[in-house]
């Protein structure tokens, strides 16, 4: 073979590896855009960063993720700030709601890009429904009988509540940092009525905090089987995606991959 034989078979061999990368590429990158997107509600008495934990688990898997920071002055504002951020993900979508957050995916869960919902500790009211009524028939959560309203009627929790009764399972100094940023919720809020349920047409997951002293773990059972959920029930307070960041990253997990799957 000349020399020049041989460049020009080692030049075709790189142009051949090169397409194969690229193709690889071209693979790997259509995967990950198939992958569904996680876009996260924060409920009432707490903010986007009451999910720093389960956030960089999900990340670790590839998963592309978005925590929202709810104005908690309406369903229909919490509802719109949840939609602006569904419209930005580039395909589908696995909406998770904690607490108040689970009646605000309730009605914007109805999105065509959101395939699935992922309910941790949280409301799942029905049509016509608010997140008051939802609650009628069980005992009023202990935590919910510390609300401190301002001036304007937003409600919001003494440090001791948050570290009794929101969030007893984890550190005092946690809690009080979760005091410290907490977000006041508008107490008109909570008669605000759900008008289309999204979880009557898209599958859910549910997460129960059997210790839950902010809304009754019974209910939390109840509402997880009417609307049909997946669920897990873990020993944790109200906020499990604190205490036990690994188990809530699961469930939503195992939502993405059925959601891409499908």
């Amino acid at each position: 073979m000349t020399i020049r034989h041989h460049l020009h078979s080692l030049a075709i061999a790189a142009a051949l590896a090169g397409i194969g990368a690229n193709v690889h590429a071209a693979d790997s990158a259509a995967k990950a855009s198939t992958k569904p997107s996680v876009v996260i509600v924060h409920g009432a008495f707490a903010d986007g960063s009451d999910w720093a934990k389960v956030i960089p688990l999900l990340q670790a898997k590839g998963v592309k993720v978005t925590a929202i920071q709810n104005p908690l002055t309406s369903l229909a504002d919490d509802v719109a700030a949840a939609r602006r951020a569904i419209e930005t993900q580039p395909g589908k979508v696995v909406l998770v709601g904690h607490s108040w957050g689970g009646t605000v995916i309730t009605e914007a869960g109805g999105h065509d890009k959101v395939a699935s919902l992922v309910y941790v500790a949280a409301f799942a009211p029905d049509a016509g429904k608010s997140t008051a009524e939802t609650g009628e028939g069980y005992p009023a959560a202990p935590g919910s009988k510390r609300f401190v309203a301002d001036k304007q009627g937003f409600l919001s929790l003494p440090d001791a509540a948050m570290r009794e009764d929101f969030a007893q399972d984890v550190p005092a100094a946690q809690a009080a940092v979760m005091a410290a940023t907490q977000g006041p919720i508008q107490a008109k809020a909570f008669s605000d009525k759900v008008t289309t349920p999204a979880w009557k047409g898209k599958p859910s997951w549910f997460v129960v905090s059997a210790r839950d002293r902010m809304i009754d773990p019974g209910l939390q059972r109840a509402m997880a089987a009417r609307i049909g959920a997946r669920t897990t029930e873990l020993a944790t307070s109200h906020v499990p995606q604190q205490s036990r960041p690994a188990d809530v990253a699961r469930v939503i997990l195992d939502a993405v991959a059925a959601t891409g799957a499908n």
